[in-house]
């Protein structure tokens, strides 16, 4: 899903609020942090996560990586945080203005 740049700010000014849930390190994007953030997906449309200084990969290809495996989208790479978003279909709570 591509977000036009409205929805990308909508997007980010609803993620100051939440802090990071899912944290990759050395083991990089490993199964078990997909499995993570599949079952966050499954409470809520938007996450935030971090990427230590650890981790094998630097965090905007760490984001990509984690967004393909969770059929999500990368919203923002900031830093070492990254937000992304995955839109839930049988609820979805998070109305997107229109591109």
């Amino acid at each position: 899903m591509e977000l036009s740049s409205k929805q990308r700010a909508f997007l980010m000014s609803l993620a100051n609020d939440i802090d990071p849930v899912i944290q990759i390190g050395k083991n990089g994007v490993s199964p078990e942090a997909v499995k993570s953030a599949d079952e966050t997906f499954n409470t809520r449309e938007l996450l935030k996560g971090s990427v230590l200084k650890t981790a094998p990969d630097d965090p905007g290809s760490t984001a990509e990586m984690l967004a393909g495996r969770c059929r999500a989208t990368v919203v923002k790479v900031i830093g070492r945080k990254f937000i992304l978003y995955r839109k839930n279909n049988d609820d979805p709570r998070i109305e997107l203005p229109e591109a």
